[in-house]
């Protein structure tokens, strides 16, 4: 059987979703998607395979340093609204919810804004991250790097992370490299949490001013989107 003949098959098979109702119809999309991303080339990026949601079985994490001010929130929304979720949200799936890893936002947005919340019926469109990032340290800092790359973040929340790493023996070295952070930046995050101590045996290129580090980190990109 040749491409065209399996195409036209699956079309055919696919007519039946039409009378199904709508839960039950998401539920064997998404089961659908998730089979055929068996067979992908692509099948272990996440974006292969967006699947839809209940947001009641969606879940934010407790640990994200991202912010986004009232005007950003609102133009978020705005994007969302007339553009449609034009990115997933990135999730990890354990005992029968699905955590937010990236998109808080978009998570808020979905639940928060009715005409949103209408439009996409309740669900959330989310990718999955590896199953087997069970230890949080790595959830952590996938937040991390995800909000890093575009986010505004709340100084304080980022230097707990940084403290809660170290403290579950991450070294200098691992944590640079997975926050993508110079080992300067770490150990200023630790002066904020006043544990500079962890570091007492490490030697930094230059003295550091926090004020200096928040207007920097002020002028990151802040919507997330």
């Amino acid at each position: 059987m040749n491409n065209e003949e399996i195409f036209e098959k699956i079309k055919d098979d696919f007519k039946n979703l039409e009378n199904i109702e709508l839960e039950q119809k998401i539920e064997l999309i998404n089961n659908i998607k998730l089979e055929l991303k068996k067979y992908s080339p692509f099948k272990n990026e996440p974006t292969d395979c967006v699947i839809w949601i209940k947001n009641n079985n969606v879940f934010a994490n407790d640990y994200n340093p991202n912010s986004v001010a009232p005007p950003e929130m609102q133009l978020l929304h705005e994007s969302i609204l007339q553009d449609g979720y034009t990115q997933p949200i990135v999730s990890w799936y354990h005992d029968n919810i699905y955590e937010v890893v990236d998109g808080f936002h978009r998570n808020r947005v979905g639940r928060e804004y009715k005409d949103v919340l209408d439009r996409v019926k309740g669900y959330l469109p989310l990718t999955i991250i590896n199953s087997d990032c069970e230890d949080i340290t790595h959830r952590m800092a996938s937040t991390i790097r995800h909000n890093r790359a575009r986010g505004k973040h709340k100084i304080d929340a980022m230097s707990d992370i940084v403290v809660e790493l170290k403290k579950r023996n991450w070294s200098k070295e691992k944590i640079a490299k997975n926050l993508g952070m110079d080992e300067d930046e770490i150990l200023r995050l630790c002066q904020i949490s006043g544990l500079t101590e962890m570091f007492k045996d490490v030697e930094f290129s230059e003295s550091w001013d926090i004020d200096i580090f928040d207007n920097n980190v002020e002028q990151e990109d802040v919507i997330d989107g």
